[in-house]
């Protein structure tokens, strides 16, 4: 007889018969046999499954050849994250006993946030920790493409930044690249190309295309105007649109890439109110995703915004695909960007040695080499902690003489004190040396010109966030940085004065009805917990707006 998996870390917890009971109120008995399927790779499941008698193996079959993965008993329950978020699945749970299940709807799971937080804690705990042995395990879609193809680059970091299980076959360097494409008669030229189960192949697939396969909700084309439209899914943005439809607004939130925004990128956040163990960007960014879908907010992923015009009293936003949305209000949450270092050649390493986020799955990446990370702030402080748990050594490389200028004290404190960390002050990088795959970096010292080479095999970059405002144009008023003016700072155009006869709302924009949140403000404080208050906040000054409209 099969042995059940060891529940080692909170992964495959045991429901408690309480427990049991609380989700059979809304559940259906239902008996299984031997070798029936329950879930299936590739199938998106609307269901919650119990384990009340019998065995169940998870399954991986994708190569052809069957793997079991692990083994369920009584008590246990199924899934993953993809389970709450509505994608499909990535794996195949079978019946290897006869037994019986517990089916439960998805959307009374959901539900059971806000009714017995101890058992949606466990259920997401359990979920969370899935997806991560999900994407260790290199599972899911492939893609094929060239570390050289920026193509290819975009569909590895959309897939990365959403945590979709994936694994990635470099067309240079990895054997298996030529003997799949000849198996399915794809040519070089062609990548990069997204496998699907080995029977779906896209070639050079958009964003939205990756989306649409693996089951994450994507923009419709025009629909009637909803009473709030929040673009971009980082916390300020993700908060205003739980606050907005928990208030019973119609609520859309559009993102281009991910949700979590920089807040995202970050191993672990310790300063955040409530956690004191601290909490990683990407658990606190999918609890709040779960949070809107609680509420019923809309989340659209591959949602590029490329335009914003004003149409019938209304906001109209365009969209990269050709599509566009109307709302009677809108907050602006599009947040900021890491720039690129001004290094020559560096985009032929991103992706393949040099990042913009520090979290687990670069970290797996890197394994246990040196690696260098470049930037003064808070992100930079928190990837120096975590990375320096992990490799042989971090080299932090700052261009001024104070560590403590923009990064908190207590991580200027580990840093300081940490055997495997080395603080290169006055420095910058000059040169990348490697082919394909880093191998050092060159670095000056800005005031003495000495040069050193360092040993590293992964450059992640956290300097200066520019605003991503370009698509906004002359909508709204914008400081000299680009950051949206918002409040006294900025200024109705004289008509819209005199027939307002007011001026903005403390977070409203120079555009009336349009609001600005996070760090895509002018003058806001960049951290997470203030992003969140200002996304709360600016719902409460929606309603005023909505009010006297």
């Amino acid at each position: 007889m099969s042995v059940e998996t060891p529940d080692d870390g909170g992964e495959f917890p045991r429901l408690s018969q309480a427990q049991v009971a609380t989700l059979a109120a809304g559940g259906t008995r239902r008996p299984v046999r031997a070798g029936e399927i329950v879930v299936r790779a590739g199938a998106r499941s609307d269901e919650f499954f119990v384990i009340l008698s019998g065995r169940v193996a998870i399954v991986d079959d994708d190569d052809g050849e069957r793997r079991v993965l692990r083994i369920h008993g009584p008590g246990r329950f199924l899934g993953e994250l993809g389970l709450l978020e509505g994608q499909v699945a990535f794996y195949t749970a079978e019946m290897i006993e006869d037994g019986e299940v517990l089916a439960v709807p998805v959307h009374r799971i959901r539900a059971l946030v806000e009714h017995d937080p101890m058992l949606s804690d466990l259920i997401l705990r359990a979920y969370l920790l899935r997806r991560c042995r999900l994407l260790g395990m290199l599972s899911g879609f492939r893609i094929i493409g060239s570390c050289y193809s920026s193509d290819t680059r975009r569909l590895r970091e959309f897939a990365m930044r959403n945590r979709l299980p994936h694994d990635w076959i470099d067309l240079e360097r990895d054997r298996r690249a030529e003997q799949l494409l000849r198996a399915l008669g794809i040519g070089a030229e062609d990548t990069p190309v997204v496998i699907w189960r080995g029977e779906r192949v896209l070639r050079n697939p958009t964003n939205a295309e990756l989306a649409r396969l693996v089951g994450l909700p994507v923009p419709d084309t025009l629909r009637e105007a909803c009473d709030l439209i929040v673009v971009g899914a980082g916390p300020a943005g993700l908060a205003a649109a739980v606050y907005g439809a928990a208030d019973g607004l119609d609520t859309s939130v559009l993102e281009a890439i991910a949700a979590g925004g920089q807040a995202g990128t970050s191993s672990c956040i310790e300063n955040y109110l409530g956690f004191p163990a601290g909490i990683s960007g990407t658990e606190l960014a999918e609890r709040a995703v779960i949070q809107t879908g609680k509420f019923g907010a809309r989340l659209l992923v591959s949602a590029e915004v490329v335009g914003l015009e004003a149409a019938d009293g209304h906001h109209l936003l365009r969209l990269a695909g050709g599509g566009a949305l109307l709302g009677r209000t809108l907050v602006l949450a599009t947040g900021a960007r890491y720039r690129r270092l001004t290094v020559p050649g560096i985009e032929r390493l991103e992706g393949t040695s040099v990042y913009y986020a520090a979290t687990h799955q670069e970290a797996s990446i890197c394994g246990v080499d040196p690696v260098a990370i470049v930037g003064g702030g808070n992100s930079a402080g928190q990837a120096t902690v975590f990375l320096a748990g992990r490799v042989e050594h971090v080299h932090l490389l700052i261009r001024g003489e104070d560590l403590g200028k923009s990064m908190s004290r207590y991580l200027v404190e580990r840093i300081e004190q940490h055997p495997r960390v080395t603080v290169h002050r006055n420095t910058e990088v000059r040169e990348l040396i490697g082919d394909g795959e880093l191998d050092a970096v060159e670095v000056e010292n800005n005031r003495t010109a000495e040069r050193e080479t360092l040993p590293v095999r992964a450059l992640f970059v956290f300097i200066g966030a520019a605003p991503c405002t370009k698509w906004l144009a002359d909508s709204v008023a914008l400081d000299a940085h680009g950051f949206v003016r918002t409040g006294l700072d900025a200024v109705y155009p004289a008509e819209d004065q005199r027939e307002s006869g007011r001026r903005p709302l403390p977070l409203e924009t120079s555009a009336p009805g349009v609001f600005a949140v996070g760090d895509v403000r002018s003058g806001s404080v960049k951290r997470v917990a203030s992003a969140v208050g200002e996304g709360a906040m600016a719902v409460r000054h929606i309603h005023e707006y909505l009010e006297r409209s």
